[in-house]
């Protein structure tokens, strides 16, 4: 099958090629034809499988046969839970539709709005993450009285993040009769609750994610706690990468762990949610065009790394949940490439451990690196800690847990 079967306008058309589509993926061809037929739209689709394109072909099909001469105000939005999803979703709609004239604009926090403001005005679809889009609403300077596209992307990451109250506040303010689409990797009961509330008779469609799953595979190495960093610095040694992928589960470790890789040697950079857009956008760009063959970084990049480079994954610290593994992996074996993904695990992950062994239906292989010394001491710990100095660990602790919440509603 290929995309001409689709009827797509040829200036949309002359973007696919543009951007080196082949064929359409199975999402695309589930969700094309009942996008572009009108309908509401549940897509359940893991990263990597081809859902951005799946929503955005019909959409500017759509547009195009609108009259937009007298456009003053955006016609299609688009939620997305980081800025990272933001911008690469803001990228497919300009390199698709880079032939038909139509605008985007990307809006997101940490940066300062008034550019965002000034792209809002001359865009008719608009990609923002909730915290942000809402502020601009409140003060007066996001107009979607005449949006009567929505699609809520990554919906169940959203949630997570406790974006749910500031989705609602969005939809509230959208007016008229709308097509809505909603994707997510998984269906937890809350993301059945959304499709009820927002979702008129919709099309549910779902991307098989096997060939994808089947594309990479799957190694644990267990290791004591305080040995990790250097079976990490091993492995990234004798492993045949491309790009590689590390992650971690805090901010201040993925910083100071990509800061030791690269004090070695390797060529590393970092992303986290403490970071300026600028030093984001240079980390990202860094890392695509091959400059740092890996990057460290936090949850919050799991699902907002497009790079087809990537050829293996390493979760230096386990996720808490297993539908974290599912997301962080999706950034390899992507396109129907084969990928590895590599897990540092200690006896305190054991039920993350067998929690991503049921979602993978199979025991996963564990290894040893040979020539590794898995017997080596740990540093010396003091057994008498002042009672303040606890405290005030604890004390950063939670604010660093408050900090990550705050930043990742950016």
């Amino acid at each position: 099958m290929s995309f001409d079967s689709f009827a797509l306008d040829k200036r949309i058309m002359a973007g696919v090629t543009s951007a080196g589509y082949v064929s359409p993926t199975p999402i695309q061809i589930q969700a094309i034809p009942p996008l572009l037929a009108g309908h509401d739209l549940l897509g359940l689709a893991q990263t990597g499988t081809g859902k951005t394109a799946a929503f955005v072909l019909p959409i500017l099909q759509k547009l195009l046969g609108l009259d937009l001469r007298d456009h003053k105000a955006a016609r299609v939005l688009v939620l997305a839970p980081t800025r990272e999803l933001a911008l690469q979703i803001h990228e497919n709609f300009t390199a698709l539709g880079c032939k038909t004239g139509i605008r985007s604009a990307a809006v997101y926090g940490g940066v300062n709005q008034v550019p965002q403001v000034k792209n809002l005005r001359q865009a008719t679809v608009v990609v923002a993450c909730p915290g942000r889009l809402l502020d601009l609403m409140n003060q007066g300077l996001a107009d979607l009285s005449q949006v009567d596209t929505l699609v809520l992307d990554e919906a169940d990451r959203m949630l997570d993040m406790g974006f749910a109250p500031d989705i609602r506040r969005i939809v509230s303010r959208l007016t008229g009769k709308r097509q809505t689409m909603l994707f997510s990797a998984t269906m937890p009961a809350q993301i059945r609750n959304l499709t009820r509330e927002y979702l008129l008779d919709p099309v549910e469609v779902k991307a098989e994610s096997s060939g994808q799953v089947e594309a990479i595979s799957h190694v644990f190495y267990p290791v004591p706690a305080h040995l990790k960093g250097g079976l990490l610095e091993e492995l990234l040694r004798v492993t045949d990468h491309k790009s590689l992928l590390v992650f971690t589960r805090t901010k201040h470790r993925a910083k100071s762990l990509s800061r030791k890789l690269e004090s070695k040697g390797f060529a590393s950079t970092f992303l986290q949610g403490n970071m300026s857009q600028n030093q984001r956008q240079e980390a990202m760009t860094g890392f695509r065009s091959g400059r740092y063959k890996i990057m460290v970084a936090t949850d919050i990049a799991s699902r907002g790394i497009d790079c087809d480079r990537i050829s293996h994954v390493i979760n230096f610290d386990m996720p808490d949940t297993a539908e974290s593994y599912t997301h962080r992996i999706g950034r390899t074996g992507r396109a129907r490439r084969s990928g590895e993904a590599l897990s540092l695990i200690t006896s305190e992950d054991a039920e993350q451990v067998r929690a991503v062994e049921r979602i993978l239906g199979e025991s996963v292989e564990r290894k040893k690196l040979g020539g590794f010394d898995y017997s080596a001491p740990g540093r010396a710990q003091s057994r008498t800690k002042p009672v303040r100095a606890a405290s005030r660990k604890t004390s950063t602790s939670n604010t660093r847990i408050f900090m990550d919440r705050q930043d990742s509603r950016a």
